[in-house]
């Protein structure tokens, strides 16, 4: 007979058995929910739509991100894929991150001795200051991370991933970095006729002639080009803006400023919205897709700047919209510096092209391809009329030359029959 001890004894052991095993169920559900919780934050987190706004003054940038969280609704898509350059940029040791490609690093005091302990200040944008250096090899620019840019160390990473690998005539090129002492510092080839932004709008500045401003549009659209047709993969720059076109000694155009350029392979991804006042793709705005066309508008913009010297925040687009009622609208709008020396026609032509570019829809925007090949046409005719223009002068010095030539032989003439 089973005794009322043994039950007890069995009653308590199933209870103890009982206890533990709810007691490691809840302890397991627990911290599953904490994980699925952790997981569900960091994808609200990453489908946090900001948009950053790069307020360029005639001389500087400032960075705003403001919220759209709560006035767009953003789907997110599959598990994103993880862009190779952040990973690893995220995932570097020290000797790893030495190893960023065709890139050379630089200590801070290498950095501080060739500023002359940074005195020689050239701009101020969202990133950070830029100063003046003298290295071994000659002058280049320092950009210096602001201890308080909210981007920036994205941007720096971006930097230095792409420009690593992209080499083109028309692109500033990244000449070093350095990361040091808490410093973030982006080394570039010198610039010396600073940005197209401060041509255009400082008054005590030279004066762009149209000449030099159709060169300008024309070595803007072959740094894109091979942003968007040679690198692989293709590259949308994203913050495409006058303050970010540099001009050499020679006045040739190069793109600069990469801190928030896309990889096109990488844009299956949800990509916050970023770039520049005035600049961004409106169907950008409203659809959250990010293309090359997008680059195209900006473009656009820049190329009504080379003809009005009108920034976008004084209102350039209602400008714009007037011009367009009439062929020749554009006229009313022409940079007014320009005087009599610029071929209106060309102007004309010009301004076409830069409506394409700023069509609403991004499909019926040109590739920057076809945009390239039509001011390329531009600047052909002009080199055909020059050559015509001075031919015909060749010609007419010639004969002049003759006739004056003529004229003394035939003096020569009279004079021996006068004698005789």
């Amino acid at each position: 007979m089973v005794h009322d001890s043994d039950l007890i004894i069995i009653g308590v052991s199933v209870g103890l058995a009982l206890g533990i095993l709810i007691a490691s169920l809840v302890f397991f559900g627990i911290r599953w929910y904490k994980n699925h919780a952790h997981l569900q934050q960091c994808a609200n987190e990453c489908s946090l739509t900001t948009l950053p706004i790069h307020i360029n003054g005639l001389e500087t940038s400032t960075d705003f991100s403001g919220s759209l969280a709560n006035s767009m609704t953003v789907q997110q898509p599959g598990k994103p894929r993880k862009s190779s350059q952040f990973f690893w940029w995220n995932h570097h040791s020290k000797d790893r991150f030495t190893s960023a490609p065709g890139i050379l690093r630089y200590s801070y005091k290498d950095i501080q001795k060739a500023t002359q302990n940074f005195t020689t200040i050239l701009g101020q944008g969202s990133f950070g200051p830029v100063y003046k250096a003298v290295m071994p090899a000659g002058a280049v620019a320092v950009k210096v991370l602001a201890s308080n840019s909210k981007q920036g160390e994205r941007e720096f990473q971006t930097e230095v991933s792409l420009l690593g690998r992209l080499h083109h005539r028309n692109l500033v090129n990244l000449l070093g970095y350095c990361v040091d002492k808490g410093q973030h510092i982006l080394i570039y080839e010198f610039m010396g006729n600073g940005s197209l932004s401060n041509l255009l709008y400082n008054e005590e500045e030279l004066v762009l002639g149209w000449e030099e401003r159709l060169q300008i549009a024309l070595d803007i659209s072959h740094g894109i080009e091979y942003l968007h047709e040679g690198a692989v993969p293709p590259v949308i720059h994203r913050d495409l803006k006058s303050a970010n076109i540099l001009l050499d000694q020679s006045m040739r155009a190069k793109v600069a400023d990469f801190g928030l350029s896309k990889e096109e392979a990488y844009d299956g991804r949800n990509s916050s919205l970023k770039g520049t006042y005035g600049y961004i793709d409106p169907a950008y705005v409203t659809t959250n897709k990010l293309t090359t066309k997008s680059d195209i508008y900006s473009f656009g913009i820049v190329i009504f700047e080379l003809i009005t010297a009108i920034h976008p925040h004084q209102n350039l687009m209602e400008y714009i919209s007037l011009a367009a009622m009439s062929r020749d609208g554009v006229d009313e709008i022409l940079d007014k510096k320009l005087g009599e020396e610029c071929n209106i026609e060309e102007v004309r032509e010009l301004a076409a092209i830069a409506h394409k570019c700023l069509q609403k829809s991004q499909r019926k925007r040109p590739s920057i391809g076809e945009v390239s090949q039509a001011i390329a046409k531009i600047k052909q005719r002009r080199l055909v009329k020059e050559d015509s223009i001075s031919f015909a002068s060749r010609d007419c010095s010639r004969a002049a030359s003759r006739i004056k030539d003529q004229n003394v032989e035939l003096s020569k003439m009279t004079s021996v029959k006068e004698s005789n």
